[in-house]
C-alpha cells in the first residue's frame, strides 16, 4: 500500500505545484521591477525622463515572465540608455513601491563597469536621459530615486520603501 500511495504522490505532485502557482498568483499576485544606479567614472549617475510619468529617475522596467532580474536589468539599459555591460552588476536591495501596488517589488543594482556608445535619441517612451553629478540632480528627480543615489553614494542606512 505504502508503494501504491508514493506513485500516486509522484504523479500527483507536478499538478498540485501548477494548481498552488496558479492559486497564489491569484491570491499573491505580485509585481516586479528593476532599476540601476549606473555611476561612471567621475561617479555620475545615469537618470532617464519618461514620456508617460513625471519626473528624472533611474533607468529600468518590469520582469517579463521567464526573465530573471540580472537580464530585465540589463534590457531595459540597453532600451532605455544604450547601455552594456561590461563586468558584474551588484544587488543593491530590493523595494517594496507602494506608490504602485501594495504588491510591487523593485529591484536596485548598481552597475559601474559598462560601455555606452552613443546616447539614445529620444523616443515614445523616454524623452530625455544622461549622466548627472550627483550634486547636481536635475530638478523633478524623485524621492525615491535620491534616495537610492544616497544609499549608494553616502551609505545611507536602506529603506524597505521605495518612497
Amino acid at each position: 500500500m505504502g508503494e501504491r500511495l508514493n506513485r500516486v504522490r509522484r504523479k500527483a505532485e507536478p499538478l498540485l505545484r501548477r494548481f498552488f502557482h496558479a492559486y497564489f498568483l491569484i491570491v499573491r499576485g505580485m509585481t516586479l521591477g528593476v532599476r540601476a544606479v549606473v555611476l561612471d567614472a567621475e561617479n555620475r549617475v545615469f537618470l532617464v525622463r519618461h514620456s508617460y510619468v513625471s519626473g528624472w529617475h533611474l533607468p529600468g522596467g518590469g520582469v517579463d515572465l521567464g526573465e530573471t532580474m540580472e537580464q530585465a536589468m540589463r534590457r531595459e539599459l540597453k532600451e532605455e540608455g544604450e547601455i552594456d555591460l561590461t563586468g558584474a552588476a551588484e544587488l543593491h536591495g530590493i523595494f517594496l513601491n507602494s506608490h504602485v501596488s501594495r504588491r510591487d517589488h523593485v529591484a536596485v543594482y548598481v552597475v559601474r563597469h559598462f560601455r555606452q556608445d552613443r546616447v539614445p535619441e529620444p523616443n515614445r517612451e523616454i524623452v530625455e536621459c544622461g549622466f548627472f553629478p550627483i550634486n547636481a540632480l536635475p530638478e523633478g528627480t524623485t524621492v525615491g530615486t535620491r534616495l537610492r543615489i544616497a544609499e549608494v553614494l553616502d551609505g545611507k542606512p536602506l529603506i524597505a520603501t521605495w518612497r
